[in-house]
């Protein structure tokens, strides 16, 4: 483990959340602002000031992020003691594919249940009221947590670590998934169709107004990647989908 090794692992971490939160941004709040403004989730856009508490936070969160890999794959006493491995035909192609949906399904359960936790009245404020300080959020708040909120959050890396089998692509490809769909969750603006959130298979997929009304009003909707646990537990806001057929017929 030296200084040299934590600050590659956080530059990569920190490329991923500024090129693609970045690239979002961008679009959606510069080139494109004017050509869209109408079909905004909320229709006013968040503060300058907004922005820059968003990245700031986010820039901790990167640091916590860089922590972790350092301590478990790069530390020579911890890393014998995890499942990761390096050569692909150890547990074949079968196995490789599979674990991307593996890995999404576990980290939609720890999402939801740690998620719930940290709105629990003795830890919300702090552990969560940072990230909620976004109440209308921009791409920059998928990272702006609060640190103790970072490290709930990186604990699915561990989860990883010790439980299934898993290749150094496995986390390259599946965090660089992940932050593509937190940017979106976050983006102020819904991408998936009209008539999604009431389609058999649209109904269980999380959406940005999904997100986006869980940011608004605090309660309800604390999936990530699905609404399978939502849905199950009765945590989806009532006015979800009615929402959500609102934004995509605004012109």
């Amino acid at each position: 483990m030296t200084l040299h090794d934590y600050l590659n692992i956080a530059q990569k971490v920190g490329s991923r959340y500024f090129i693609v939160a970045g690239i979002a941004f961008l679009i959606c709040y510069v080139i494109l602002r004017s050509a869209i403004t109408s079909r905004k989730i909320q229709q006013r856009f968040p503060k300058g000031t907004d922005y820059l508490r968003e990245i700031g936070y986010s820039i901790f969160t990167i640091a916590i992020f860089g922590t972790v890999p350092l301590l478990l794959i790069k530390n020579p006493v911890v890393r014998p003691h995890t499942t990761l491995y390096t050569d692909i035909a150890e547990y074949g192609w079968a196995w490789f594919l599979l674990a991307f949906p593996v890995m999404t399904l576990m980290h939609d359960t720890y999402f939801y249940w740690t998620h719930r936790l940290m709105h629990h009245p003795a830890l919300f404020r702090w552990f969560h009221l940072v990230h909620h300080r976004s109440t209308n959020p921009s791409p920059w708040a998928a990272y702006a947590f609060h640190p103790l909120e970072a490290v709930v959050e990186v604990g699915i890396f561990a989860v990883f670590l010790f439980t299934i089998p898993i290749h150094p692509l496995h986390f390259a490809l599946f965090f660089l998934f992940s932050i593509m769909y937190n940017v979106y969750g976050h983006l102020g603006w819904e991408l998936y169709p009209k008539g999604f959130s009431r389609h058999p298979v649209g109904r269980w997929v999380n959406t940005s107004v999904n997100h986006n009304q869980h940011h608004q009003h605090f309660k309800g909707n604390y999936g990530l990647y699905f609404l399978f646990w939502d849905r199950w537990m009765g945590t989806i806001r009532e006015d979800y989908e009615d929402r959500f057929e609102q934004v995509k017929d605004r012109t």
